[in-house]
């Protein structure tokens, strides 16, 4: 801990100054909240008026009355000067240009006296997402989704590989393009490769690119989708469902920063950062001999979780208007107190994706510019609040009264997807794959 304070008292102006070795706005704060002094950054944003005014700083980057840990928030002040450590700490605040996510840090400061007497504050804000609707980036101001925020604006700027993990629909590739956007590869590619579903061979071919001829119909040489990703982000979303014969394949690639094309001999170098994204447990599938375990060490330094739309209800009417500002259909609509309370009823086990496809059926199926709870009805259908299956004595075929029975369950059930599956008796894989049949299909009932 440094000396801020000056002999007569008070914070010195050579302490004052040396605010100005950070770049991004920097506060001085007593222990009571008060701010002592600014850097420049700061004084461009907020002005003299903190300082001059004797304002406290969640008065001004919140507009609080009370401290933030006494609001329900985390406050770093507070961490700071109960451990005597730095502390990091993802919050929303008020700035000129509206509200903002902010990275804080705050790092303890002696006194004359050698005890802790000062927190020095620095703001670090990121542009990685929204705290107000957007047409083009992540949108969210509620806890988990700050810490994913948080863990985000961490990892960006190292060449650590990066493992999301989330359920279905979550946003997991445009939280990895939030990441490459932020890294220090921003200016270079950012290449998704879809993993689920490709065959062996294919995956091969479309992760390192071929030579003519090196397979019936190789007419001419492919360029693959490690060589594209040179000097950028190489996203493999649904890592998971990679065939074991390929899991060697990638591993000797992320170990030596070498492969060869499909066909070919020459040994070429990679140059990528490495996110990967996936809806399973990979640990289980290690315990069960599904996915290597070397190649899980190598994908998931970084592990980021990402919440489901259940566990962020706090962001549903931001995420409602930044989607009905996106959806061609809905633009200039609006939804209705009765509609909006129809909405947040629902568990959306399809998650953002789910919530997008139900805005973007209602404004098609609304006339005017307010969409009103019966305009959701045909979407919400998707959760039935039937005690049984059958309407009355009608018969149904088995796979549309699986859909219903299925619909029912993932809609009620508080766990998550893997336990839902081991009560059905089913693998996560099938379930995935029902709940994915049903999504397609029931709007068109």
């Amino acid at each position: 801990m440094s000396n801020f304070e000056a002999a007569a008292g008070g914070v010195s102006p050579e302490a004052a100054a040396l605010l100005e070795v950070y770049p991004e706005p920097a506060v001085l704060l007593d222990l009571d909240y008060r701010i002592l002094a600014t850097n420049t950054a700061y004084t461009k944003i907020f002005g003299d008026a903190p300082v001059t005014g004797g304002k406290r700083c969640f008065e001004v980057s919140h507009g609080y009355d009370i401290p933030c840990d006494q609001a329900g928030e985390e406050c770093p002040l507070r961490a700071t000067v109960a451990s005597g450590q730095v502390t990091r700490v993802m919050h929303v605040h008020h700035t000129p240009h509206g509200e903002e996510h902010v990275d804080v840090e705050t790092r303890p400061v002696a006194g004359a006296d050698g005890q802790m007497r000062y927190v020095l504050e620095i703001m670090r804000p990121t542009r990685l997402a929204s705290a107000e609707p957007s047409a083009d980036r992540m949108v969210g101001r509620s806890a988990p989704f700050l810490r994913m925020l948080e863990l985000m604006h961490r990892a960006a700027p190292s060449e650590a590989a990066v493992l999301l993990l989330g359920e279905t629909g979550t946003g997991k590739e445009m939280v990895a393009h939030a990441i490459h956007e932020a890294s220090l590869r921003a200016d270079g590619p950012f290449v998704p490769v879809e993993c689920a579903g490709l065959t062996e061979s294919l995956f091969e071919s479309e992760l390192f690119g071929h030579e003519k001829g090196a397979f019936t119909g190789a007419s001419s040489r492919k360029t693959g989708l490690v060589e594209s990703a040179r000097g950028g982000t190489l996203f493999l979303d649904e890592v998971g469902d990679i065939p074991m014969s390929m899991q060697v394949k990638l591993l000797r690639l992320l170990e030596t920063g070498r492969f060869r094309r499909v066909g070919g001999t020459a040994s070429l170098e990679a140059d990528f950062r490495l996110v990967c994204a996936t809806h399973r447990d990979l640990k289980a599938q290690v315990a069960a001999g599904e996915f290597r375990l070397d190649l899980y060490f190598r994908i998931s330094v970084f592990p980021i979780p990402l919440p489901p739309l259940r566990q962020r209800r706090d962001d549903l009417p931001l995420l409602v208007q930044a989607l009905l500002r996106r959806l061609r259909s809905a633009r200039g609509k609006r939804l209705t107190p009765a509609a909006f309370a129809a909405l947040n009823k629902m568990d959306f086990p399809g998650n953002i994706r789910e919530l997008r496809n139900v805005l973007e059926r209602a404004s098609l199926v609304v006339d005017g510019d307010a969409i009103d709870a019966p305009d959701l009805a045909l979407e919400l259908a998707f959760q039935p609040a039937m005690d049984g299956c059958l309407p009355g004595d009608d018969l149904v075929p088995l796979a549309e009264l699986e859909q219903r029975y299925l619909a029912r369950v993932a809609a009620d059930f508080p766990g998550d997807r893997e336990e839902l599956a081991r009560k059905l008796g089913i693998s996560e894989r099938t379930l995935y794959r029902k709940l994915q049949r049903m999504e397609r299909r029931l709007p068109d009932r």
